[in-house]
């Protein structure tokens, strides 16, 4: 794999705690030298990556809901589309995982069905292209049977995209992946996050399916694969 194809197959994360203006700022500098697909983090900072971005080819993605998927479908509207409206380009929820681990899969269905309406008709208002979704199931919580009926609640949706975890306590497997890609159409990617920070381990999701890699060490991956080291 050539470092152009790898890069596009990141998005490059600032989710950690106490993080600053200055972090975002130095973070939207490592995108565009490194080229990666996107740049994620709080829908707060999108204004921000917006500016900083304007004019490169790496994308604005918002988080929302992060990283529990637990906060009232009105806010996660409000959230997802306040980021579109500001130049977000695309969006990554956390579905109601409590809700899928309570028995209650129809709550989380319609949960992430009115996000993903409320996106497309804002970016349509906006005259703008398609804003992806990409919907977070927490494969490492729900296990390979709950995990199969979120990918079915993500296809059905009509998400861009379902992610493996927010690697927040979790950390995605290759089986995650490798499960995921066999419940879900060939239309829906995956994008493979939580605890990915080597060569090794980023080439190893792809093979498994994955053609995005959520990670908050871009620039070292990519060192790795220039530089001809795996670890």
């Amino acid at each position: 794999m050539r470092v152009e194809e790898l890069a596009k197959s990141l998005d490059h994360t600032v989710l950690q705690p106490g993080l600053t203006t200055a972090d975002v700022e130095a973070a939207c500098e490592v995108a565009r030298d490194l080229h990666v697909a996107a740049l994620c983090s709080y829908p707060t900072f999108v204004p921000l990556m917006v500016e900083r971005l304007r004019g490169t080819d790496v994308k604005v993605c918002a988080v929302v809901s992060f990283p529990h998927g637990l906060d009232l479908t009105e806010s996660k509207l409000s959230a997802a589309t306040d980021a579109v409206e500001a130049g977000a380009e695309e969006i990554d929820v956390v579905i109601n995982v409590s809700a899928m681990l309570s028995g209650h899969p129809t709550q989380a269905r319609d949960d992430l069905a009115r996000i993903v309406r409320a996106v497309r008709l804002r970016t349509g208002m906006a005259g703008r292209g398609g804003v992806l979704v990409k919907a977070i199931v927490e494969a490492p919580l729900l296990g390979e049977q709950l995990t199969r009926l979120a990918c079915k609640i993500v296809a059905d949706t009509g998400c861009d995209f379902a992610k493996t975890c927010t690697g927040i306590g979790t950390t995605a497997t290759v089986h995650d992946v490798e499960v995921m890609r066999d419940a879900l159409p060939a239309r829906v990617g995956i994008k493979a996050a939580g605890g990915i920070r080597t060569l090794h381990d980023t080439l190893a999701m792809i093979d498994a399916g994955a053609t995005r890699i959520g990670t908050s060490a871009a620039p070292a991956i990519i060192e790795e694969l220039a530089s001809g080291r795996a670890a």
